[in-house]
């Protein structure tokens, strides 16, 4: 049921923005599993988006990461205190990448209230990508990790959405990206309370 390999590849970040939606991402950490439904993504387009981190063909320490191989997570501390979690799509070279803004609780719930000190059934414990990440325990230690491996993972159970389940908004907090900040490459499940605000079309 993990996602292969070859589904990373996939040179289309638009289209994995929103085929992820659904789909269920697990962690492993000391033998003990999290997972949460995809419920929210943004789409980051490469040397051309100017959201992007390597807009413009920029390399840092920090962004070899997106230049690898898709298939392999990046991560990243944003702001000095959250850790966002992204997929790294594509092939080598071409450093398309998927942010993972929000997941809806759905194995572990128990160790996800412990490390977010708030109830599953609050919408804010996996709300927004610094929660989303927290939730599953992921932080920089899970940069260049395998998609495939034992540690996280992506699997398809057939929850499907269709088109009018979800919606094409701006992506939040870009506005440095002057006419990029303005595409619709952020989508979400419509009325899912687990996607983070703005949520409404």
């Amino acid at each position: 049921m993990k996602l292969p390999f070859s589904y990373y590849l996939n040179p289309d970040v638009i289209f994995l923005a929103k085929d992820l939606l659904g789909k269920v991402l697990f962690t492993q950490i000391d033998g003990v599993v999290t997972a949460g439904i995809i419920v929210e993504t943004e789409a980051y387009f490469g040397v051309q988006d100017k959201a992007s981190h390597a807009y413009g063909g920029r390399r840092t320490n920090r962004t070899e990461t997106l230049y690898q191989q898709g298939g392999i997570s990046y991560v990243y501390l944003c702001y000095g205190i959250h850790y966002l979690f992204n997929i790294v799509s594509s092939v080598e070279g071409e450093p398309h990448a998927v942010l993972i803004r929000a997941i809806e609780p759905l194995t572990g719930l128990d160790i996800m209230e412990t490390r977010r000190k708030i109830a599953a059934s609050k919408a804010a414990i996996s709300s927004g990508p610094g929660s989303a990440a927290k939730a599953l325990g992921i932080d920089r230690t899970f940069n260049e990790k395998e998609l495939s491996g034992e540690e996280i993972w992506i699997e398809d159970h057939n929850i499907r959405y269709t088109p009018d389940q979800i919606a094409a908004v701006p992506r939040v907090g870009v506005a440095y990206a002057q006419e990029d900040a303005l595409l619709p490459w952020r989508f979400f499940v419509i009325n899912n309370k687990y996607v983070s605000k703005p949520n409404k079309i």
